[in-house]
């Protein structure tokens, strides 16, 4: 009756079989997502999985399934699906006595498996309460664990009222999960309920690695099982954080509240929630725009760095919206980096985000006067997935004018798009990605081909778990009725999309390499080593990187090779035949 039945086995075994039998009279499926776990404490607290069923079993037969997991345990288990009984007439164990070894694993798919449980299995309903347990992350075909302690609890303001339930984790000890670049302690599990896709977050990180902004979080497709439950295809997730690897700005102490120190850094959202936080959120003093502070944190800011970042944006607004805005040295561009904005906004509005302005972050550094902005985040009803604005292409103007908003956003991108400077910066910076091909209908297509194949085998579970394609969930505009088509949707607004902007920026494609074939002069990286061969002539080069400082400017009159930080470069290539030839290069 408690939903779970299992054995004793009286000291460590690996186990090499299963067999089980449904019982009589009950439907087939209701063994179909059962999980079989093997743990070394009587309250299977460190539990690992050992087989998930995928197809359901016929009454009155034994399905017997070989279970390829090297580790020994005492106990072991069968758990009903859904919190369901566990139905079953028949239940048999095999293997031999032995403490085994961590060398081989289970892993549910090709993608991780992330397996929490918590103390007395207790579930997760409030998001505001940690609960304690332990995590285990298999990877890599079952053949790497990391295993941790941590305190678990919800997250997320729409996406918590899913029945499907995002996560945050703490760890007791700072990590890299996955090899992503953060070593640290507070991760995420997003969900992506109402994305059927499960990849839209992902596909836009794709796009603002691609448009080069300086932090995009890390992210990565797992499966996870709660307290012996599947759950589900989820993100694993960086959290929004100042971090190494994650928002890296200057550090700032309590003790900080003196010129230059004060002015940084910090972290602050622009967050339509700010008011369910009022110790760490303002509202701006011209246009009350609602502000959260993310860093320092409410346990570690004081009051006078509190006054001063929330005068700062004041400042910045005031700027912005004064009669001089468009001037270089005392308008908006003292307060606002340009290039991190343009970045942030065509990531919106490429990807048809409708939540772009509902939460934005930003970022300021010691002794700079600037807001930075991202990295991004939220992009669920992004990709043509809002009936709201469903069908994006046919609108005549920007996402954001349709989208949502905190208060007065809008109005704020607006005020930017009546300085004639910005706009044509805007269409630069477009059209630099469009002309390298970082921008091209065909390189986004293949990212999403890419993520449907590494999810297919998982997004099959998930969707036997959540019976929804047939089903209009959160703001969906239609029912495709399947994965794939839920895919092709996606492809085809990408599609469209590209020419919408070429026609809305007014891009032109450049005259590349106009007297001699682009490819005569060969640039490519391997190893952090940049190489520029085939040169046969005095040819000037310029290197840039993403805050676009020249960090390489040289006459060659031979081939080179520069080793170089890992990072995206820009380099500039002319020369007598060439009147212009640039490449983006990822080290």
């Amino acid at each position: 009756t408690g939903g779970w039945v299992g054995l004793d086995l009286g000291e460590k075994h690996v186990i090499s079989k299963v067999a089980y039998c449904p019982k009589k009279n009950e439907p087939y499926s209701s063994m179909l997502l059962g999980l079989f776990e093997g743990a070394n404490n009587p309250d299977f607290g460190d539990a690992l999985p050992l087989f998930l069923i995928s197809e359901s079993p016929q009454e009155g037969i034994m399905t017997e399934q070989i279970i390829n997991c090297s580790k020994g345990f005492r106990y072991v288990r069968y758990i009903g699906p859904n919190n369901a009984r566990c139905n079953l007439a028949e239940l048999e164990f095999y293997g031999y006595k032995g403490e085994g070894d961590d060398s081989n694993l289970y892993q549910l798919t090709n993608l991780p498996t992330v397996t929490i449980h918590t103390t007395n299995a207790e579930d997760v309903v409030i998001k505001e309460l940690y609960l304690k347990g332990i995590v285990s992350i298999i990877s890599d075909n079952g053949t790497e664990i990391y295993t941790d302690s941590l305190d678990v609890r919800g997250r997320g303001n729409g996406s918590w009222e899913f029945p499907k339930k995002p996560y945050r984790m703490k760890l007791y000890n700072k990590a890299s999960l996955l090899g992503f670049p953060a070593v640290e302690k507070s991760w995420t599990l997003i969900n992506n309920h109402g994305d059927k896709t499960l990849m839209r977050n992902l596909l836009a990180f794709d796009l603002s690695k691609r448009l080069e902004m300086p932090f995009t979080p890390a992210g990565k497709a797992v499966d996870v099982i709660f307290n012996g439950q599947y759950k589900g295809t989820y993100q694993l997730c960086d959290q929004m954080e100042v971090a190494t690897g994650r928002v890296e700005v200057d550090k700032i102490k309590t003790s900080d509240i003196e010129l230059p120190s004060i002015t940084g850094g910090y972290l602050i959202e622009v967050d339509a929630y700010a008011r369910f936080e009022p110790e760490q959120s303002w509202f701006s003093s011209n246009v009350g725009i609602p502000v959260t502070i993310k860093y320092p944190k409410d346990d570690k800011i004081v009051p006078e760095q509190k006054t001063y970042i929330s005068s700062h944006f004041n400042e910045m607004e005031t700027a912005l919206y004064s009669s001089n805005y468009a001037d270089n040295e005392n308008g908006y561009r003292k307060y606002i980096d340009k290039q991190t904005f343009i970045r942030h906004f065509l990531i919106g509005e490429l990807s048809g985000n409708t939540d772009t302005y509902w939460s934005v972050y930003a970022y300021k550094n010691k002794n700079d006067d600037k807001f930075y902005f991202g990295p991004v985040w939220d992009f669920d009803l992004a990709y043509e997935n809002d009936s709201h604005t469903y069908p994006i292409n046919k609108l005549k103007d920007w996402v954001y004018k349709s989208g949502y908003s905190a208060h007065m956003m809008r109005n704020f991108v607006d005020r930017l798009f009546t300085d004639e400077t910005f706009v044509k910066e805007v269409q630069t910076v477009y059209a630099l990605y469009r002309d390298n091909n970082i921008l091209s209908a065909e390189p986004l297509l293949q990212v999403v081909d890419d993520y449907a194949r590494e999810l297919n085998e998982s997004q099959k579970l998930n969707f036997t778990r959540w019976n929804i394609l047939n089903a209009v969930i959160h703001r969906n505009p239609q029912i495709y009725g399947s994965y794939e088509e839920e895919v092709e949707n996606v492809k085809n607004y990408i599609s469209g999309r590209i020419d919408w902007m070429d026609v809305k920026l007014k891009y032109k494609p450049a005259s590349i390499n106009q007297d001699k074939d682009e490819d005569l002069v060969l640039v490519y990286s391997e190893s952090n080593t940049l190489y520029i061969k085939n040169i046969d002539s005095e040819t000037r080069i310029n290197i840039y990187d993403l805050a676009g400082r020249n960090i390489y400017s040289r006459e060659i009159c031979d081939d080179i090779s520069l080793t170089l930080k890992k990072g995206t470069y820009i380099v500039d290539i002319s020369s007598p035949s060439i009147k212009k030839q640039v490449k983006s290069i990822i080290l």
